[in-house]
């Protein structure tokens, strides 16, 4: 099967609402905030959305936010969003999506690249990741 991997573009909006809506677990997706949202993250110069798609669909994606640190003494790269549909996946699209999104981060100058996960940690450590962290969150209403 032939995958080809690109930047997300406006065309892309249908497809991307499809696969957002089933990684999302704490939240409803809407479709009127998320083609605001779409809109601003594809003219943030911070933000990398990379996509894998067949020749018929599109398969799984990836976002990240670049910003800088003290500690770190610079800019980090953070992996907000990453998902592959079921059936793609074992067919290593998750680590070619991930090994685009650290291509793009170390050529912005990037320290490192980081993530929160629940559900893939051990995907995440087949790729050569360290768990760092516990990840804590407040909802705001």
């Amino acid at each position: 099967m032939n995958i080809k991997y690109r930047n997300a573009d406006l065309q892309d909006e249908e497809e991307l609402f499809v696969l957002a809506e089933k990684l999302a677990t704490s939240y409803k997706l809407n479709k009127t905030d998320f083609s605001r949202i779409f809109s601003e993250l594809l003219s943030n110069n911070n933000v990398d959305l990379v996509i894998a798609e067949t020749e018929s669909r599109l398969v799984g994606y990836a976002m990240s936010f670049h910003h800088s640190t003290f500690y770190a003494n610079g800019l980090i790269s953070w992996v907000e969003e990453l998902i592959v549909l079921d059936e793609y996946r074992g067919m290593k699209i998750g680590k070619k999506l991930m090994e685009i999104i650290e291509e793009k981060a170390h050529g912005r100058g990037s320290k490192l690249v980081a993530l929160a996960t629940r559900r893939a940690s051990e995907f995440y450590k087949a790729i050569g990741y360290d768990e760092s962290a516990i990840y804590f969150k407040k909802t705001l209403t």
